[in-house]
């Protein structure tokens, strides 16, 4: 657990002049959680959305021949990897021989936003034939973040006694960390683990569009040659045949919302932008521990790309946790320009709002009618 404490909110819109509740609201702005290493191993495993999720809990568009084909390659992948040898006796650190790969040691899960792509991944994970302490499941952030809390010779050592290594939301930003995952994609591999991964764009695709991406081409060539392409078409599921989400509510509705709701927390959205910037994103999850709602009055647009960015892991993170998000202000449809928009990093914005749409929803009920 973090060691965090809840603290009363400082930064938020104050509160009606008599408290609803006995105790202030969290505030995410005075929190400053550190995170051992131990525990960044140790919950890499599918978040709270996706712990109980299955391939036949996966409901296919009919629409989309994709989808149901993808449960049954993913199925006959899980069990083609197979129990490993003394399941449940290797530790963490423990190093095996390197085993020679034949072909493609993973599957590459390529689609658009919502089509339940992290879905089929936790599934895969669960179906595994494997003890959870030989899986690993997490994103791409997450997986670079360890690396650096660990180092790269002992993240090898760690993860080389997996049999599988499930990525979210593969995406290569700069030069450096394209080096950095395909170096160890390519240990792991001779190691033996299968890897599997998820992303927005096809493994030979992954620079365009994205700033340097010259320097890189060759890197990103490489990593794709570990992965089968598996094409998973559809439309976002949060907004099939769901209601729009909900317009954003006054500064009071929200106050008296996170007043009333133990265990949330109440922030004024640009002090917790700021907040964001003393915080390592591998801190993100710790930040979010134990709250059961996320209030924020004045949402305003996000001033730049590096703000922007940071925001795009809190939502991950609270979406992974289903934490539901209230807010005054702009809608989140409106949180970041055009120009971020039609940029290298347009995937990770578009993500974040379907996200913190889909969490707005969730957040309905907080507010009294």
């Amino acid at each position: 657990m973090s060691s965090s404490q809840p603290s009363p909110s400082k930064s938020a819109a104050q509160g009606p002049s008599s408290p609803i509740a006995d105790a202030a609201p969290f505030s995410l702005s005075a929190r400053e959680p550190h995170v051992p290493a131990d525990r960044l191993v140790a919950e890499m495993v599918p978040p709270p959305r996706f712990d109980s999720v299955r391939f036949d809990t996966y409901i296919p568009d009919p629409q989309q021949p994709s989808q149901p084909e993808a449960v049954r390659v993913l199925s006959a992948f899980a069990a083609g990897l197979g129990p490993a040898p003394e399941a449940g006796k290797r530790r963490w650190f423990a190093k095996k021989a390197p085993v020679k790969a034949s072909g493609p040691r993973g599957v590459y899960l390529d689609g658009g936003y919502g089509v339940g792509k992290t879905h089929l991944l936790a599934s895969l994970w669960h179906a595994t034939p494997a003890e959870p302490q030989l899986k690993a499941f997490g994103t791409f952030v997450e997986l670079t973040n360890l690396v650096g809390a660990l180092g790269f010779r002992q993240t090898v050592d760690t993860l080389s006694g997996h049999r599988l290594l499930c990525i979210d939301e593969f995406e290569l930003d700069d030069p450096g960390d394209t080096v950095l995952v395909s170096s160890l994609l390519s240990r792991l591999v001779e190691n033996g683990v299968a890897l599997a991964a998820t992303s927005n764009t096809l493994p030979g695709k992954l620079g365009e569009g994205r700033f340097a991406a010259a320097d890189f081409l060759r890197e990103i060539q490489g990593l794709s040659a570990h992965f089968r392409p598996l094409r998973i078409d559809g439309e976002d599921y949060r907004h099939r045949g769901l209601p729009e989400a909900p317009p954003p509510y006054t500064d009071e509705q929200v106050t008296k919302a996170a007043y009333a709701t133990e265990g949330a927390s109440l922030d004024a959205f640009p002090a917790l932008l700021d907040h964001l910037a003393k915080v390592h994103p591998s801190r993100y999850g710790a930040l979010t521990d134990d709250l059961k709602a996320v209030c924020l009055t004045g949402v305003t647009p996000v001033p730049d790309q590096s703000t922007a960015l940071r925001l795009v892991v809190l939502a991950d993170r609270l979406y992974d946790r289903e934490v539901p998000v209230l807010a005054s202000g702009l809608p989140f449809d409106k949180l970041f320009s055009e120009e971020m928009l039609n940029g290298g990093y347009r995937k990770k914005y578009f993500r974040a709002i379907s996200r913190l749409t889909a969490l707005a929803r969730d957040a309905k009920g907080l507010v009294a009618q």
